[in-house]
């Protein structure tokens, strides 16, 4: 075996079912001492065929002798399961008694292991078994020409997948791609190359989806997963997998058709083709896997009908709602150009006294049709990687006008910015940063940067060491929804912060939830002991602000105060504070 298919195996998902812990414990260190990383354990057999089912692991490691259901049983299950028959099976056990070996064989085991388990035995047997599955499933789920996953494996994975999403209330995406007319192309220009052909167009779709799932990092693991299948000769599937909307797939299918528009060189020569593609999503249109896919094929023949290199969505308001994004982005680039921009400021005021001590710049987008919610075009922007000179001009905008208020010889309010992870990682970030707070002549204390938990998802070492340049140049850092994603203390002790921000969720939760007071109060004491200051956001009820104040944290953002105003009126506030 190569070190390649070797190192493939260990990859695979291996399902341990015992209903003792300390088996199952004992087991997987065997394995992972080994290199297999990848596990589903479970001690109460009574769950084992659902979640065998959902989990579709490439090994089942099975107890025989178990409370309520027996190995027998759930090997039984398996066997007549039609979509888990083929899984390989090795049974775990004490019992020595040779009619329960035959039993078991009976029911199509696939091998025995006697406890105590030998750690050597164990990584051979799994090692063997692993790799007799992976030859019979690449002949039967795998296309010969592409290696790509096969109609029968597409068919089986769509199922299970639409049963998750519905689980967990998830959206997924169908495209369906087709090579427009290269039946002729074949015939004509290149004939017998359209082999080379095919494995170029699933190279380049494959890339894609790692450029894509690569953009999606700050997600982790809860990202949109993307899969490849070849249906038939010139038709390919993406399944994509935890959808954040229906108009991503969008982007998705743009993307893919621009790629494949692109020469592709075959026997010193370039073809050049163009590709249909039709998108279904479920929910709302479907939850059937059939129906599903014939969706996506009427609509990629309805793409084609059209004139092919373009793709079409099956349901009408989702194209309606793509047209509407599509709009928004061609006018987002103009946006700057056009002075569209504005800054609003919302105060930030100390519980103790009532005194503002310093604002929170937030971008808005005037148009002539009135304000676009930043929930509708920040996520373009950064998709669309405008992110990066909008970001340098709000803190540009916003440096500005700390200057102007601070030459009012007024109280020096602090100023808040916020910054995304985009800006984060372009190479450029720190040394504009620095430039643009030179340039304004501020005093960079009274300037804080905030960022989101899901900034760190990714790199956290390398985003730390430039967290801590920008607190070398005396700014302050602020981590805002804290408790929201995905908190670590062990990281939250490791950032050079200088503030922690009490999500808007948990305080609308206060007056219905003890727990949610808790939880609140846990983060004020938390940020106390870190010595961080601490900021409530979203108070708009005097009871929120009371409570806030009774546990002791330092300031508040909210509605009970101000909305976000303009800077015009920010002085009106002070004065009112």
């Amino acid at each position: 075996m190569s070190d390649e298919k070797y190192q493939g195996l260990k990859k695979a998902k291996i399902m341990i079912v015992d209903d003792e812990p300390t088996n199952i414990e004992v087991v997987q260190a065997f394995l992972e001492e080994e290199e297999y990383h990848n596990f589903v354990t479970l001690n109460d057999a009574t769950q084992a065929m659902s979640l065998v089912e959902e989990q579709r692991p490439d090994l089942l490691l099975l107890d025989l002798v178990m409370p309520e259901v027996s190995g027998f049983d759930i090997l039984s299950g398996v066997r007549a399961h039609p979509k888990l028959k083929h899984l390989p099976i090795i049974i775990l056990t004490a019992a020595t008694d040779p009619q329960n070996k035959l039993k078991a064989l009976d029911l199509g085991a696939t091998d025995f292991l006697a406890k105590p388990v030998d750690q050597s035995e164990l990584g051979l047997r799994v090692r063997n078994t692993l790799a007799a599955k992976a030859f019979q499933d690449q002949l039967i789920y795998y296309d010969g020409l592409t290696k790509l996953p096969n109609r029968q494996l597409f068919l089986e994975d769509l199922t299970r997948i639409i049963k998750t999403a519905k689980r967990y209330k998830e959206q997924l995406a169908l495209l369906s791609i087709e090579i427009d007319n290269f039946d002729k192309v074949e015939d004509t220009q290149y004939h017998g190359r359209g082999d080379e052909f095919l494995r170029l167009v699933a190279h380049r779709i494959q890339t894609l989806i790692r450029r894509v799932e690569g953009l999606n990092r700050f997600d982790g693991e809860n990202g949109p997963k993307i899969a490849l299948y070849h249906l038939d000769r010139y038709g390919f599937c993406l399944l994509i997998q935890r959808l954040p909307a229906a108009d991503h797939a969008a982007v998705i299918a743009n993307q893919a058709v621009k790629t494949l528009r692109s020469p592709m060189r075959v026997a010193g020569g370039d073809i050049y083709v163009t590709a249909s593609i039709g998108i279904a999503t479920a929910p709302p249109e479907s939850d059937n896997p059939s129906e599903l896919l014939r969706l996506a094929s009427r609509a990629k023949d309805y793409a084609k009908q059209k004139g092919g290199d373009s793709f079409q969505f099956s349901s009408s308001s989702i194209n309606a709602i793509y047209k509407e994004r599509v709009s928004l982005k061609y006018n987002l680039r103009n946006a700057l150009e056009k002075k569209e921009f504005v800054l609003y400021y919302q105060p930030k005021v100390e519980i103790k006294t009532g005194i503002v001590k310093g604002v929170e710049a937030l971008l808005r987008w005037k148009t002539s049709d009135g304000l676009i919610s930043p929930d509708q075009f920040i996520p373009l922007a950064e998709e669309t990687g405008l992110i990066v000179p909008i970001g340098e001009w709000v803190l540009s905008e916003a440096c500005a006008q700390l200057k102007k208020w601070h030459s009012l010889n007024r109280l020096p309010i602090t100023m808040t910015v916020n910054f995304s992870a985009s800006q984060l990682v372009d190479p450029n970030f720190l040394s504009s940063v620095t430039q643009i707070i030179s340039n304004s002549g501020i005093n960079q204390r009274y300037l804080t940067f905030e960022l989101t938990e899901r900034v760190l998802l990714t790199n956290t070492g390398e985003k730390i060491k430039l967290l801590e340049k920008l607190k070398a140049i005396g700014l302050k850092l602020s981590l805002d929804d804290f408790g929201t994603e995905y908190s670590s203390l062990s990281n939250l002790s490791r950032l050079p912060l200088d503030e922690l921000k009490i999500d808007r969720s948990f305080i609308r939760m206060m007056s219905k939830s003890a727990s949610h007071r808790a939880i609140v109060a846990a983060i004020v004491f938390l940020a106390r002991n870190l010595k961080l200051s601490s900021v409530a956001e979203g108070i708009e009820k005097k009871e929120e602000l009371n409570f806030m104040q009774k546990i002791g944290c330092q300031q508040y953002q909210g509605f009970l105060f101000s909305r976000p105003v303009l800077s015009t009126e920010i002085v009106g506030l002070l004065n009112k504070s």
